[in-house]
């Protein structure tokens, strides 16, 4: 409410009308006309330390056996990203759960047959090519909660089930049993085996390198987890991966709403709620747009940067808190993306259809997947400024019944999509080290731009956030760039690469150029 009187109000806008006259010489002189990119290659703003990555999750379509398998997981190893992060989750209990029930007479139910050919094509693309992963086997066993009565799964591995994750306190108070079950898994993988809680030892032969176990995921969400829960299960967990794995370091949190209770920063990142010598190595939290569902693409060039804005001024709050009690601590966001309200709809079809998979037709318009893609790109480009240091794009492969808006390939062909090509032409371009230099894309600007020194020479990054074409005044040094673009015209494939010609470039609707210079 507005509680200035008539006269305040005029003296107000009288002087708002009057103050670009009043600006001084060296002030006028750095307006620019709308969508002209002006550079100061002499200001960096700040040394780069932000990784583009992204995240897969395991379901059926990543199977041996499925269509897009061999397309998937080639693209995977050709994206050549670091911190990839692999997440086997609750929906699919025998694929993401190695201890599905309680040990009963004489016997453990240990068994990694259909969960080990996911993770071994996973780290076959990523850990095998020499790129570092963030590994987050996210489920607890159900039976290590207490709950009114067991919790059943189905016996198809492949069919969906959204209500394995149940209960709210752990049957064993101190989370020793939580800790041992995934020291036990992170052992299978790292050390050739593990002994089970029977004293049977179990040899897998595997000998892999997790350099960074995420503890847990969305706790905000699964098992209703206080801060005080998580934080105390995140110490037993860290304990008793630290005994069998030394060398791995330890990302917490993983929340799904990014500021809805922020004591879970303010409680977790103060050493002091935690054991002594507990590290605090990285924290991680997730962003999705999310449009009501009566707008079109034409009202979610608005939707998704609008809330892309309020989660940034979220990550400010988080890093202002990181700042204040764990300063080493690094930061991902490793979820990043949009949902379609029609997701919610094909994930309730399946939750009463199961034998079906729950597959309902395709109702995402071609162009969307720019619009994704156009997101992600201004993500990273904030994010960057703002020194987050792994900047994750969810997630490889998604369809219907398993949140296809959020795919990064296209299921119905086995391609990668505008959003893996967006997540592909920045993985190649910037990375660690880079200067972000200060850039300007003119007074009343569409579009998103950022100016980078690099080892390989001078970049800049455009972004298109709107559904419009959209005509931008290059610098005069940048006449005969190159330019790598990802738009509709591309498609499902590589970027589009033009040499420049003259200093007037079209950005088609959502498109993410890279402009690159000696």
């Amino acid at each position: 409410m507005n509680h200035r009187n008539p006269l305040q109000r005029t003296l107000l806008l009288s002087l708002a009308v009057a103050l670009p006259l009043a600006l001084p010489a060296s002030a006028q002189s750095d307006i620019t006309a709308p969508n002209t990119i002006a550079i100061k290659f002499d200001k960096t703003i700040i040394v780069s330390r932000s990784t583009p990555t992204l995240q897969v999750v395991v379901n059926p379509m990543i199977a041996k056996g499925s269509p897009i398998h061999d397309g998937t997981f080639a693209a995977l190893k050709d994206l050549g990203a670091d911190y990839v992060r692999y997440v086997p989750w609750n929906p699919y209990p025998k694929l993401s759960v190695a201890e599905l029930d309680p040990p009963a007479n004489g016997k453990t139910s240990w068994d990694f047959s259909l969960i080990d050919p996911y993770t071994k094509d996973f780290l076959a693309a990523t850990h095998d090519q020499g790129h570092s992963t963030v590994m987050n086997f996210s489920t607890i066993p159900a039976w290590m909660f207490k709950t009114d009565k067991p919790v059943t799964y189905p016996s198809d591995p492949n069919q969906v089930f959204w209500d394995y994750t149940q209960g709210t306190d752990p049957v064993d108070p101190s989370e020793k049993q939580i800790g041992d079950y995934l020291a036990r898994l992170v052992s299978w993988y790292t050390q050739g085996g593990f002994t089970d809680e029977l004293g049977q030892k179990h040899t897998s032969g595997y000998h892999y390198k997790f350099p960074i176990w995420e503890v847990l995921n969305e706790p905000d969400i699964e098992h209703s987890t206080t801060p005080e829960d998580y934080t105390r299960r995140y110490d037993a967990i860290v304990a008793a991966i630290h005994k069998v794995s030394p060398d791995t370091k330890f990302m917490g949190l993983g929340l799904a709403f990014t500021t809805a209770n922020p004591k879970y920063y303010e409680y977790f990142l103060n050493p002091k709620n935690h054991k002594a010598g507990t590290p605090l190595d990285y924290i991680s939290y997730h962003f999705y747009a999310s449009p009501d569902p009566k707008e079109d693409i034409n009202n979610w060039q608005y939707s998704f940067f609008n809330q892309a804005d309020q989660f940034l001024a979220g990550i400010r709050f988080i890093k202002s808190t990181r700042d204040r009690l764990s300063p080493s601590t690094k930061m991902d966001t490793d979820e990043l993306g949009v949902i379609l309200p029609t997701d919610g709809a094909e994930i309730e079809y399946a939750k009463k259809h199961p034998d079906t998979k729950g597959a309902l037709p395709d109702r995402i318009p071609a162009l969307y997947w720019n619009a994704a893609g156009s997101l992600y790109g201004y993500l990273f480009i904030e994010e960057s400024k703002l020194g987050i240091d792994v900047i994750g794009e969810s997630q490889l492969v998604g369809y219907p019944s398993q949140f296809p808006s959020v795919s990064m390939m296209d299921y119905n062909n086995g391609k990668p999509n505008a959003r893996y090509w967006v997540l592909k032409l920045l993985v190649n371009n910037f990375h660690p080290g880079d200067k972000l230099v200060e850039t300007s894309s003119g007074q009343g600007t569409s579009i998103t731009s950022q100016a980078y020194i690099t080892p390989t020479g001078k970049k800049l990054l455009l972004v298109n956030k709107h559904n419009e074409p959209i005509e931008v005044t290059l610098p005069a040094e940048a006449a005969s760039a190159s330019v790598s673009t990802v738009d509709q015209a591309s498609g499902d494939n590589a970027p589009r690469v033009l040499q420049q010609s003259g200093n007037k470039l079209t950005l088609a609707p959502f498109a993410v150029s890279v402009v690159s210079w000696k």
